[in-house]
C-alpha cells in the first residue's frame, strides 16, 4: 500500500475508474453509451473523445476488478522506474493505441462498441515484461510462467483469436485492442527509457552466465 500511495498517477487512475466504472454501473447506466469507444459514431461524428473515454467504464464488476488488480500490481513499480509524467504517456499511449487499432478494424459497424482499460493495462504488462522478462507472473494468482512466454503466449492468442473472429467465431472480447495496447507499451517504452533494451538483453546474459 505504501508503493501505491507513492504513486501518485497509479493511484490517480485506479480511483478514476473505480469512480466512474462504478457510477455507471450502479447509477447512470447511459453513461456506458456516451463514454464508450464506437468506431462508427467517432467517423460520423467526429467524437474523438472517446478514445480516451472508454478506458474509465467497464462492462462488469469483473472486468473492472481484473483490470485494476493488475494496474495496482504492476502500476507502482512502472511509475517507479519511468516516473510519473512517462508513465502517464504510457498508459494513455497504449490506450490510444489499442484503440487505434480497433477502430482501423470497426470503423464501419454502426453496432460495434467496447467499453475497459485492457489496452492501457497490455502496455503496462509488456512494459514490464522489458524491464523483467525472466520474472514470473502468475496466471489466475495461482500459474507462474516467464513474463517473456507470456508476452508470446499473449499476442500469439491475440492474433489467433481475432482471425476466430473475423471467421465469425466467438467475440464479446476486444483482442484487437490488447494487442494494440501491448505493442504499443513495448515501442513507447523503449522510446520512453531507451535502457529498457539493455536491461532486458542483460537479463538473457546473466541467465546464461
Amino acid at each position: 500500500m505504501d508503493a501505491l500511495l507513492q504513486s501518485p498517477i497509479t493511484l490517480a487512475l485506479l480511483l478514476l475508474n473505480l469512480g466512474i466504472s462504478g457510477y455507471a454501473m450502479l447509477g447512470d447506466p447511459s453513461i456506458f453509451d456516451e463514454l464508450s469507444f464506437r468506431p462508427y459514431r467517432i467517423q460520423e461524428h467526429d467524437e474523438y473523445y472517446r478514445f480516451l473515454t472508454a478506458g474509465f467504464v467497464h462492462a462488469g464488476g469483473g472486468h473492472l476488478a481484473f483490470n485494476m488488480i493488475t494496474l495496482f500490481f504492476f502500476g507502482p513499480l512502472l511509475e517507479r522506474i519511468l516516473g510519473a509524467g512517462a508513465f502517464l504517456v504510457l498508459y494513455f499511449g497504449a490506450e490510444i493505441a489499442a484503440h487505434g487499432l480497433t477502430y482501423a478494424m470497426h470503423r464501419t459497424d454502426p453496432h460495434y462498441a467496447a467499453v475497459g482499460a485492457s489496452g492501457a493495462i497490455s502496455g503496462v504488462v509488456f512494459a514490464f515484461c522489458l524491464f523483467f522478462p525472466l520474472r514470473n507472473l502468475y496466471i489466475f494468482f495461482a500459474l507462474p510462467l516467464p513474463a517473456i512466454l507470456f508476452a508470446f503466449l499473449y499476442v500469439f492468442g491475440s492474433l489467433y483469436a481475432m482471425r476466430g473472429q473475423q471467421r465469425g467465431m466467438g467475440g464479446g472480447i476486444a483482442h484487437e485492442a490488447h494487442l494494440g495496447g501491448a505493442l504499443a507499451g513495448i515501442v513507447l517504452t523503449i522510446l520512453l527509457e531507451p535502457r529498457s533494451i539493455s536491461v532486458f538483453l542483460n537479463s538473457f546474459r546473466d541467465l546464461l552466465g
